[in-house]
């Protein structure tokens, strides 16, 4: 059987009393045939104290939001 996972960054995307967060550049192993990411215990933990921190982001962006009907 092919190996099909590869080690790369991903953009990290969460929601946590909402509001959206995205963390760049985060080290995951990632499923080419279906994009599923998997990621250390360490690297959940560190994107955790990153949010819980609330420190400043190196950007803001402003998001559309629209509704389906």
């Amino acid at each position: 059987m092919k190996e099909t996972m590869v080690e790369t960054t991903v953009t990290y995307t969460l929601e946590h009393q909402n509001k959206f967060y995205l963390i760049e550049n985060v080290p995951a192993r990632v499923c080419m045939e279906t994009g599923d990411q998997y990621f250390k215990p360490e690297t959940v933990e560190h994107i955790q104290n990153v949010i819980n921190s609330q420190q400043k982001p190196v950007k803001v962006l402003e998001t559309p939001v629209f509704e389906y009907a």
